[in-house]
């Protein structure tokens, strides 16, 4: 062989080992990801055709895949749609996965590694795939309560209900109104599915936004409990003992000054701490954040679960107290302390400060998840809890449930008072912009001394501007959600 011949030969073999190397690549390392794509319609339609796993609460399919005579061999439906939507997100040929349709895909779809046997054993069987199922740790009843309550309000108010299980961070119920239909969406009809998500995308007030998890609003008072924690650890203080009250607090050399809802002065120019929860005392609140710091009080609200992300069951937002890298000056700090400037929280941020007191000061990370299994039925995995960090200590945590106990009994939070339980809470009532209505919160939990439930209601869009405004729009529907949970 000539040297021309020899040297096309190796260029040749060379090629040829290039291209062998990049197809393994493709096929090996890459797969995953070209297979993930939402624009990859070869696996959208493999997977359209195969029967994907059920979404499961107490046993019954919130999601499911029935048969189908169109192109596809099945169709996704969701039973009780507008009621889980929040959760289950939807299935689309057109727009791809949200929710626990997108979080839990390779199990749903039966393309988890885990569920490698099950795909061999369907391939030799000449079976076609099967998607595995994931079982929830909603509780239906406290679910309906939620979105009932929340309808309750109007068609034109919006909000967010959460409720979690203290010693699990199992969530019991996430409902947020407005909501959508996902069977409009997971349709056949493409056309159809087009103007579905058209018409969607275009109301103003965005049904498809999870507000539990992705609407982060100024706190207001009810971060007032994260200040207490901080004040009962930094400062000794014990619910008996008292604090600044009065019609106002100064600041010397500014001009600016820091009131109390309607102008009052709270009971005296001295309350105790647990009066100044009841009432929620701007003065009060604002002077112990002032005395504890812009340090404690940050750390303190990082240990809650602020500034991070710690649910990964559904996309969300991470709360804060305020700009990374600030310095508060000492009206901010103190308008801080109430809730107010930059602090924003979730609804599901708030319900983990309350089951957090509720939990001794444990903090739990949230989850919707329980169970994942395989098409046969067989556990793959047990989602166990986990907890994210330790707020308060127990003897702390119990000094804040005696001061919220009494919120509710004679104080701002008496609508979610249930009769024969004890139930511990806290109203807010929040300012965003001078041109934006406020909004009202409430944050509790049930029984106080054998806590099963922590809830948060964020209610968007009210005319009611009294702190007192969180108990009146929020309590009732914490109320209606708890005893939900309870029965």
């Amino acid at each position: 062989m000539n040297k021309p011949i020899r040297s096309l030969a190796v260029v040749f073999g060379l090629l040829f080992f290039a291209l062998l190397l990049g197809i393994n690549h493709l096929q090996i390392v890459e797969a995953n990801t070209l297979n993930a794509k939402s624009d990859n319609r070869r696996v959208i339609d493999e997977e359209f055709s195969r029967e994907r796993g059920a979404i499961l609460v107490a046993g019954e399919p919130i999601a499911e895949s029935v048969p189908s005579e169109t192109a596809w061999e099945f169709q996704r439906r969701y039973p009780e749609g507008k009621l889980y939507s929040d959760i289950t997100g939807f299935y689309s040929y057109i727009y791809g996965r949200e929710g626990i349709e997108q979080t839990y895909n390779s199990v749903l779809s039966g393309n988890d590694d885990r569920l490698f046997v099950n795909r061999l054993v369907d391939l030799v069987s000449n079976k076609k795939p099967q998607g595995g199922s994931v079982e929830l740790t909603v509780n239906p009843e406290a679910q309906r309560a939620a979105a009932a309550g929340l309808a309750e309000l109007g068609a034109n108010r919006m909000g967010a209900v959460v409720a979690i299980e203290p010693a699990t961070g199992a969530i019991l119920a996430m409902s947020s109104q407005p909501s959508y239909d996902p069977n409009r969406l997971a349709s056949h009809d493409l056309v159809a599915v087009q103007d579905a998500w058209k018409s969607l995308n275009a109301d103003k007030n965005k049904p498809m936004l999870n507000r539990a998890t992705r609407s982060a609003l100024p706190p207001g008072s009810t971060f007032k409990l994260v200040t207490a924690a901080t004040a009962i650890e930094d400062l000794d203080l014990k619910p008996k003992d008292k604090v600044k009250a009065g019609r106002e607090l100064t600041f010397p050399g500014i001009s600016y000054t820091l009131t109390n809802s309607g102008g009052g002065t709270c009971g005296g120019n001295e309350i105790t701490l647990q009066q100044a929860l009841s009432v929620s005392c701007n003065v009060s609140f604002g002077w112990l954040g002032l005395k504890v710091g812009q340090e404690s009080l940050a750390a303190k609200a990082t240990s809650f679960g602020f500034e991070k992300k710690p649910f990964t069951d559904l996309s969300s937002y991470a709360s804060t107290f305020t700009a990374k890298n600030t310095e508060l000056e000492p009206p901010q700090l103190a308008q801080s302390a109430i809730g107010q400037f930059e602090v924003r929280a979730t609804p599901l941020q708030m319900a983990m400060v309350t089951a957090g007191i509720a939990n001794d000061g444990i903090v739990m990370k949230p989850q919707l998840a329980r169970i994942l299994r395989a098409p046969n039925l067989q556990v793959i995995e047990n989602i166990e809890p986990e907890q994210v960090d330790e707020a308060m200590t127990p003897a702390d945590a119990n000094e804040l449930t005696t001061m919220m106990v009494a919120t509710v009994d004679s104080g701002t939070g008496r609508p979610a008072r249930i009769p024969g339980v004890k139930v511990a809470g806290k109203t807010g009532t929040a300012q965003s912009a001078p041109d934006r209505p406020a909004y009202a919160w409430f944050v509790g939990f049930a029984p106080a001394d054998n806590p099963q439930v922590a809830v948060a209601v964020l209610v968007e869009s009210t005319k009611d501007t009294g702190d007192i405004g969180g108990g009146r729009l929020g309590g009732p529907i914490a109320r209606a959600v708890m005893e939900a949970a309870l029965r």
